[in-house]
């Protein structure tokens, strides 16, 4: 059953990674140009957008953080701090869980604003004229979204690993001890 929970977690931390990955890929080299006026041309990047900035970094950190975990499995030990480890794993877990699926939806509320515009702050919508380019973002946004699902399930099975070492049976037989 062990077994099968940590096969289970490296295919989870695989698929986020990708995931993570590619929606860092899509947020870098989605640039795209428009003739404004004449000759005149505008040129979008991530780089115009900070959420685009920060999701940048916050996936690809998130990314960073699982290829960390993968590694643990390959050179885990069975130590006395195991439990301070397993503790540790659910807590950072949790950070990047909660910090890609913040910055993600901080991202998806301003593609929202640039997909309607807000005619109350006088915002045009820029969707209109940078399709591909906000296409492109939406692709990211569904990545990263499907990649927070898949993390917020490996904190299921870190919270798992964390509540089995305090089972009664456990508790009971190193109290008898």
């Amino acid at each position: 059953m062990e077994f099968r929970i940590a096969r289970g977690e490296v295919f989870l931390r695989v698929i986020a990674i990708l995931l993570l990955v590619l929606t860092a890929f899509l947020v870098v080299f989605d640039t795209q140009t428009k003739v404004v006026f004449l000759t005149i041309e505008k040129k979008v990047t991530y780089k115009d957008v900070d959420v685009l900035k920060i999701l940048l970094y916050v996936s690809s950190s998130a990314a960073g953080y699982n290829m960390l975990q993968l590694c643990k499995y390959s050179c885990s030990s069975k130590g006395s701090y195991e439990m301070c480890m397993v503790w540790i794993s659910l807590l950072l877990d949790q950070i990047a869980v909660y910090l890609t699926f913040a910055t993600n939806t901080a991202l998806f509320e301003a593609a929202i604003f640039a997909f309607t515009g807000s005619e109350a702050f006088q915002w045009l919508k820029v969707c209109n004229k940078f399709t591909r380019f906000c296409e492109q973002i939406a692709g990211a946004i569904l990545c990263c979204y499907v990649a927070s699902i898949l993390m917020a399930m490996i904190s299921i099975i870190s919270a798992y690993k964390v509540f089995r070492m305090y089972s009664p049976k456990r508790f009971l037989r190193l109290k008898g001890k």
